[in-house]
Order: structure tokens, then C-alpha cells, then sequence
């Protein structure tokens, strides 16, 4: 029995080892091919030898920063990100708060409304929702990329499901202690909701990190280009050289990889509270 559960734990760390080893393989090869010449990006696909770049050098990070202002676009990706998920935590956490745990009329279909939008995808409102920017003369300004991702569905439940969890006998001590609802979510609540804060802020920071499409929507400008518009660019003038463009895109992962390489804990904790709730 002991071989067989060694053999057993052996063979699951193998597959798990090649299963992560797959999805990661491109992200490698990625971070490779920034670091060859141009001639060697496309050689070697079918060896392992792709993996590991013959006379690296940095000339095409160089490259990059030469030819497009990097690090400017990097700081309007992160305001802009972040503001987004700053008020999505704050507005989305006191939503979900308030149908957690709260009775007041009109909540079920309250809820049954924001279970029922979480089916539309982006692409389904994108023109009404940069109709309404032109409209409101918000077309390349911080608003338009800020104002329509405060308020989500999916963040409005996720905050729900976990405030279930949190028993109505600590709020009703902090109630006897003189809180008020108010300092109760500040002071009691947030503080015990670490995971799904950071679950949120991990699935807003990729959503809108990569974002591509309304960024292309709505900024019309230099001044206010996302680093993902940036690396477009790379694209736009012949000859197409794929060594900035892997590098570019290299630069880009480096946030998100940071990320989850520190948030990554809590993010596995706060799907699973969220998940196991009704």
C-alpha cells in the first residue's frame, strides 16, 4: 500500500509538473525570443533549443524605449487601473455588503437583476456604452476609461457570497459596542475580507491591464494611449520586427506576474470562500 501511494504521489507530481510546464511554455519562449536577434525567433520551433536564446542581449528592450515613450504609457495603464479597482472595491464591497446583510424591499429582485447582467458580455454593450461617452463628451479622458468598469456585477456577488460567511454575531457585537453600520463595515468587515479583496482587485487588474478594444474605443490621443495601444504600434510599420514586439509584450507581463506570484494565496482562498456559499 505505501509503494503504491508513493508511486500514486509520484506520478501526480509528474503530471502536474507537465501540465505547468505546457501552459508556461509559451510565456518562456516569449521572454526568450525578447532576448535573441531578430533571425533567430522563428528558428529552432520544433526543439527545445527555442527555448534558450544563443547570444541574448538586451538591444531589443533598448529598442523599444528608443521607439516609443514605455514608460509613460506603463504609468497611464497603472492610474487608470488602479482608480478602476480602488473604487470597484469600495463601491462593489458596500453592494454586496448590503445584500448580504440587509432586509429591505425590492432585494431579491435586486439580486436576481445583478445575477441576470453578469450574462451579457462586454462586447454585447460596447457601442451603446461608447455611444453614452460621446454623448457625454467624455471621448479621451480619464472618465471614459474610468466611469463605465466602477460598477460590476460579478464583483457585486462575489463581495455577496462572502459576507454570507461572516457571522451576524460579530456584527451584532460590534452593533452592541456602538458601531453603526457604516463603522461596522470599515472597522469589522473589510478587515476579515482580505481574500476577496484581493480575488477582486487580481480579476480587475488582469480585465483591464490587457484590455485592448475600449482603450482603442476611446483614446483618440498620445497623451492618454494604454500600454497595450503602445505595443500596437509595433505592428503598424513595416518591416515588422518581432524582437521589440516580444519585448514589449514581456514588459507588459511583468506586473501581472508580480501579482500573482504575491497575491496568489489569497486568491485561491478567496474563490474557494466565494464558491461554497449559497
Amino acid at each position: 500500500m505505501t509503494r503504491k501511494k508513493t508511486l500514486g504521489n509520484v506520478g501526480f507530481y509528474l503530471g502536474n509538473t507537465l501540465m505547468a510546464l505546457i501552459f508556461v511554455s509559451p510565456l518562456i519562449w516569449m521572454i526568450a525570443s525578447s532576448l535573441k536577434p531578430e533571425a533567430q525567433i522563428f528558428q529552432g520551433l520544433n526543439s527545445l533549443s527555442t527555448f534558450f536564446p544563443k547570444g541574448a542581449s538586451f538591444r531589443n528592450y533598448i529598442e523599444v524605449f528608443q521607439r516609443i515613450d514605455m514608460w509613460k504609457f506603463i504609468c497611464n495603464s497603472l492610474f487608470y487601473v488602479l482608480v478602476i479597482i480602488v473604487l470597484d472595491l469600495l463601491v462593489n464591497s458596500i453592494c454586496g455588503y448590503a445584500l448580504a446583510k440587509f432586509e429591505f424591499k425590492g432585494k431579491s429582485l435586486l439580486l436576481t437583476l445583478v445575477i441576470s447582467l453578469m450574462v451579457f458580455p462586454a462586447e454585447a454593450i460596447m457601442l451603446p456604452m461608447y455611444r453614452e461617452m460621446a454623448d457625454l463628451g467624455w471621448i479621451n479622458s480619464w472618465a471614459s476609461l474610468i466611469v463605465p468598469f466602477v460598477a460590476k456585477c460579478f464583483s457585486i456577488y462575489m463581495f455577496r457570497q462572502f459576507f454570507l460567511g461572516i457571522p451576524d454575531e460579530l456584527l451584532e457585537a460590534a452593533s452592541i459596542d456602538g458601531c453603526g453600520p457604516v463603522k461596522t463595515f470599515f472597522q469589522v468587515v473589510m478587515p476579515i475580507s482580505g481574500t476577496v479583496y484581493a480575488t477582486i482587485f487580481i480579476l480587475d487588474f488582469v480585465a483591464h491591464w490587457n484590455d485592448f478594444m475600449w482603450p482603442l474605443l476611446v483614446v483618440t490621443g498620445e497623451e492618454k494611449r494604454t500600454i497595450q495601444l503602445a505595443i500596437q504600434t509595433f505592428f503598424g510599420s513595416k518591416p515588422i520586427n518581432y524582437g521589440p514586439i516580444m519585448a514589449s509584450l514581456t514588459i507588459s507581463a511583468i506586473p501581472m506576474l508580480i501579482m500573482f506570484i504575491f497575491l496568489q494565496k489569497y486568491y485561491v482562498e478567496g474563490i474557494a470562500s466565494t464558491g461554497i456559499k449559497g
